[in-house]
């Protein structure tokens, strides 16, 4: 599932993003209203979390946009316990709040709800032709063959397949993987390409499942 998180406090979106991809989702973040906009819109996300004060506009705000072009759920993150916030986020169409400071813990049972009363529970981001990614099994399904990964692998799998036909860039395939604030580097990032390409074929044996892009990244053919 792909996760639109917006929080204009940098500190927080990196813990928050990888408290949920820890969870096995996909982080879009942005720290702005225009940001979040574009990003939504370019993305396309199976929920979002917004704060409310934002640079460029108000979460309020963005909220409003979101639901008139999306019915995606929605959490809304404030730093007060007001009633009347509260109130007015979900008369404009927010499905939940939460508010600051909060747990990862709870963040993420909040967001697994809305996104179970959403979808059912649906796992087609984890999908692409015949790859099916199990990222809370550990398994990738390839083929009719169910081949075991690493969580560093499975996140990896988990961008690439969202993005299945499309190239992703080699700096957001380390961000997802390792955090903001970890140690991922490209030659880290090779070795993990070159494991998945032993489980499931590469160029070189004729099997295209994986591949380079010059210059950009690795994009995964489906």
């Amino acid at each position: 599932m792909k996760i639109l998180l917006v929080d204009d406090d940098p500190d927080l979106l990196a813990v928050t993003s990888f408290a949920l991809q820890q969870a096995g989702m996909l982080v879009v973040p942005a720290e702005s209203f225009d940001a979040a906009l574009a990003t939504f819109r370019r993305e396309r996300p199976d929920a979002a979390i917004l704060d409310i004060n934002l640079p460029g506009g108000s979460g309020f705000e963005l909220c409003r946009m979101l639901r008139r072009e999306s019915t995606l759920p929605i959490l809304m993150l404030t730093v007060r316990n007001e009633e009347p916030d509260l109130v007015r986020a979900l008369e404009l169409g927010a499905d939940d709040y939460l508010t600051k400071p909060y747990s990862p813990r709870t963040l993420i049972a909040r967001v697994k709800a809305l996104l179970r009363r959403a979808t059912g529970d649906a796992v087609s981001r984890h999908e692409a032709g015949s790859l099916r990614l199990d990222p809370a099994a550990l398994e990738l399904h390839a083929a009719g063959t169910v081949h075991r990964v690493t969580p560093l692998e499975s996140r990896l799998l988990q961008l690439l397949i969202a993005n299945a036909g499309q190239a992703v860039s080699t700096d957001r395939l380390l961000k997802h993987v390792w955090g903001r604030r970890a140690g991922g580097d490209r030659a880290l990032l090779k070795q993990l390409v070159h494991r998945l390409r032993q489980k499931i074929g590469s160029p070189e044996d004729g099997n295209h499942w994986l591949e380079t892009v010059t210059n950009v990244g690795y994009r995964l053919r489906a």
